[in-house]
């Protein structure tokens, strides 16, 4: 009897103390109490985010051809670099003639630099493909090609960064021609590569490298050449010094939807020695993408500013955009355009936007398939 009324006291006292003590305290004291721990809420330790717990895709033909790509906008944007690479850009020839008649380097890109800008990337990759000289005769035809230095005004606007000068035009006014180019474009705040090896630029703590070789009409020229041996020295060595290697080339069979063999052998061959990133341009058609051991090939991306008017193809192209969560390929984005008037391109929308993104997918499964 004795032990009973005891053990009602003890439970009477416990209530009287649960009742005084805060309420945010009380699932404390009675975890304590009863000696059985609560399981504690995933904690995010060492400054990594949830993201960095979970495995992020890698993309595939499927995601590049989907119609969303918002999902990017659920990461952390202090990781995430935009990488926008054009294709070809010749403010040569025709649109050279253009640009000076109406006496506005800008000319080319009014139609499209709003939406490039709106993109923000963080690093804008271009493929001139033409000298560009103080001195530059202005003519409609041939294929001898320079565009007015003022021209790089253009590139400006858009936010050009790296500019690919490895082709097989740079070099059409001689070592002078290229070297008033090159002078060119470093006044102007951007980087020339495909001269000696890579440039580097870092964007949210990751070091980018980037290379460009010319596979067409080789020149000794001072030019980066598509040599074998040459492409693995430069893509090892900017291994060591850079977290992810990014390599154009210009190469192809022009006026092709495939790829040659030349141009699967270099970009598996750039891949194998540790390239990370192949994006690349020349035949003036868009061609596919490929997936390469985990690394994607895109193998051109049309035409971007040019003056071959004579062909639905030659009047297309694609800008890509390629979105890295730090060191890793997450997201890859193509939007269509086409060229009107001798030089101006402009985005697609609508059906005819799909039909290209359409054609990409098809002949990108046709090239995967090995068939």
């Amino acid at each position: 009897m004795r032990k009973a009324i005891l053990l009602i006291i003890g439970v009477i006292c416990l209530e009287l103390i649960i009742i005084a003590i805060p309420y945010s305290q009380k699932l404390w004291f009675l975890t304590d109490f009863i000696s059985k721990p609560q399981p504690k809420p995933m904690q995010v330790n060492n400054g990594k985010s949830i993201e960095d717990l979970i495995d992020l895709p890698y993309p595939s033909i499927e995601t590049i051809f989907s119609n969303n790509h918002t999902w990017i906008a659920t990461l952390s944007a202090e990781k995430l670099t935009k990488i926008l690479v054009t294709g070809d850009v010749l403010p040569a020839r025709s649109v050279n003639t253009s640009v000076v008649a109406r006496n506005n380097p800008l000319w080319p890109y009014e139609k499209v630099s709003g939406f490039i800008n709106s993109l923000n990337a963080d690093i804008t990759f271009v493929n001139l493909e033409t000298p560009l000289l103080d001195k530059c005769p202005a003519t409609n035809e041939g294929m001898i090609f320079c565009g007015t230095s003022r021209s790089i005004e253009g590139l400006q606007l858009i936010g050009a960064d790296v500019v690919g000068i490895a082709n097989n035009h740079t070099g059409n006014y001689g070592i002078k021609g290229i070297r008033e180019t090159l002078m060119h474009i470093k006044v102007s705040g951007m980087m020339p590569v495909g001269l000696e090896g890579a440039i580097y630029l870092k964007s949210k703590g990751v070091e980018y490298a980037f290379l460009a070789f010319n596979d067409i009409e080789k020149q000794e020229n001072g030019l980066d050449l598509a040599d074998e041996k040459l492409i693995a020295e430069y893509i090892k060595r900017a291994k060591k010094y850079s977290d992810v290697v990014i390599v154009q080339f210009h190469w192809g069979t022009e006026y092709q939807s495939q790829p040659d063999e030349r141009q699967k052998y270099l970009a598996h061959y750039s891949i194998d020695q540790g390239a990370d990133l192949v994006v690349s341009n020349h035949p003036h058609w868009i061609q596919p993408v490929e997936i390469y051991k985990d690394k994607l090939i895109m193998y051109a991306h049309g035409n971007f500013i040019f003056d071959q008017m004579w062909s639905d193809k030659t009047r297309e192209g694609v800008l890509g955009l390629y979105t890295f969560y730090e060191k890793d390929l997450i997201d890859v984005e193509y939007f269509p355009l086409k060229i009107y008037d001798y030089g101006q391109p402009q985005f697609l929308s609508g059906d005819e936007k799909m039909r290209i993104i359409n054609e990409m997918k098809r002949e990108s499964i046709y090239l995967q398939s090995g068939l």
